[in-house]
């Protein structure tokens, strides 16, 4: 197979792995929202954001980290090996311990039974989590990334069956949440077997590189430890003075945000090796070019999520998760805004590790998270996932805002709005077209399939993509 054809089938196949996990992911909310009903989907999110706090700091930034390192020197690949494996051991231990730390904690907060007894068994997939997120940076090195999509496609679909299980055989919470365990398992093994063509990583225990590791990790790590206080504080703190009903309204929608910002993170992740090895070489016009280019790519994609989300957001969770869930519309609606945010903080968050300026956002996570800690404790217990949804916004853009600074100090570059206001256009006419069908098709399904089509059409006729466009992003891959 030709270099061209490689590339396409690719990037093909990630397309459509995203698509077809993306999908899949929303048929299992639905299915496990239908089934729990508020408060038993309540107990379910309070269970994941408590352990994806735990989560956040087992990776103390070595993810990141280790597909910068690898990527400094691409063709050692002994010296990479190294790396890998004892990056994978300090992970493995590092995560037995904090998510070892999990149950424990979870003994002295106000949670019923089943939630204590739910974190103690969930906590085996954050393990397979956590180490799935080293072997992830393997395939962002080489280039790769559509054997990652494969794997998460594959533990989909195996999370998805055991939630079919666990609702036909009427189960209950505990079975569906080892369906969760099981589909982390088994995406885990997939990347494993994967990743055997190229690297060999083993348990390794050199200090020396442990202490390296750490050395260069422990900025974002910091930062990271901030960030999961105003990422995932809401949740918990919500789960603390609020009914599990109300955080099961407020998971319902932040679920959706969730599925919808891994996006971001897998396509930035791709571009990383190229992030890195251009700043490495000092090809400034090449980390430039780049730059803009992703962030055009990320503009294109985001207007029309927000407007979209927020004129059929009532529509989409009752499609999603039930009638049940219907007043979570408006929950929707504002985390659609984080969703934009957040889609571009993605991007500037990793330029900022690319250009090894880690400890100058040290002081920018901390401020976020101070203040984003002291909203979430004074507005939540007054005004609920309304306060968590909006106070989850403003952290957003605090952090995107930073982020935008440090890179435009570091590379004195701005992007260019041509190709955003272009797309902006697009999404607004998109917007009035589907405001004025909604009239006469009420289908949620096909009023998203149109405002896509119409929103592409324009899209074309403004000039805000290109032919050429696609292809160099299709091909990007080939200037490694």
């Amino acid at each position: 197979m030709s270099l061209k054809k490689k590339i396409a089938w690719n990037t093909g196949v990630q397309i459509i792995g995203k698509a077809l996990s993306t999908l899949i992911g929303i048929i299992t909310v639905a299915a496990m929202a239908r089934y729990l009903g508020q408060e038993g989907y309540g107990n379910y999110t309070t269970i994941i954001a408590f352990l994806q706090i735990f989560g956040i700091l087992v990776d103390f930034g070595l993810s990141l980290m280790t597909v910068q390192m690898i990527s400094e020197r691409p063709d050692d690949t002994a010296h990479n090996n190294k790396i890998l494996s004892n990056v994978f051991t300090l992970r493995l231990f590092s995560a037995i311990f904090f998510l070892g730390l999990a149950p424990i904690i979870a003994l002295l907060f106000p949670y019923p039974p089943i939630v204590k007894m739910g974190i103690a068994l969930t906590s085996f997939s954050f393990l397979f989590i956590s180490l799935n997120q080293i072997l992830v940076g393997v395939f962002q090195k080489n280039l790769r990334m559509d054997r990652t999509s494969i794997a998460e496609v594959v533990g989909r679909i195996a999370l998805l069956i055991g939630v079919f299980t666990a609702i036909y055989y009427e189960k209950g919470l505990m079975l569906i949440l080892l369906a969760v365990v099981i589909g982390s398992f088994v995406n885990f093994i997939v990347n494993l077997f994967f990743v055997r063509r190229f690297a060999r990583i083993r348990l390794k225990f050199n200090f020396t590189v442990w202490k390296e590791v750490i050395s260069r990790a422990w900025p974002i790590g910091i930062s990271i430890a901030f960030n999961l206080i105003y990422f995932k504080a809401d949740t918990v703190i919500l789960s603390i003075f609020r009914s599990q009903a109300e955080v099961g309204l407020y998971g319902a929608p932040y679920r959706v945000l969730e599925i919808l910002i891994s996006f971001p993170f897998m396509f930035i992740g791709v571009l990383m090796p190229l992030f890195a090895l251009y700043w490495t070489h000092k090809k400034i016009d090449d980390y430039k070019k780049l730059t803009q280019q992703a962030f055009d790519f990320l503009v294109i994609v985001v207007w029309p999520i927000i407007f979209g989300t927020i004129i059929l957001a009532t529509p989409i969770m009752v499609l999603v998760a039930g009638p049940e869930f219907a007043s979570s519309g408006p929950i929707l609606q504002i985390l659609s805004i984080a969703t934009a945010v957040i889609f571009l903080g993605t991007l500037f968050s990793h330029l900022i590790v690319s250009l090894h300026k880690q400890r100058k956002m040290i002081v920018g996570y901390v401020a976020t998270a101070v203040i984003a800690l002291i909203l979430y404790l004074f507005l939540i217990p007054r005004f609920g996932m309304y306060a968590a949804a909006w106070v989850t916004v403003l952290s957003e853009t605090m952090i995107a805002a930073i982020t935008f600074t440090v890179v435009y100090i570091t590379l004195n570059w701005r992007p260019s709005l041509k190709i955003s206001n272009r797309a902006l256009a697009a999404a607004l006419i998109m917007s009035v077209i589907i405001l004025i069908t909604q009239y006469f098709l009420p289908n949620v399904i096909i009023l998203v399939l149109i405002g896509g089509l119409s929103y592409t059409i324009f899209l074309f006729l403004f000039k805000g993509v290109s032919k050429e466009f696609i292809l160099e992003m299709v091909t990007i891959k080939k200037k490694a």
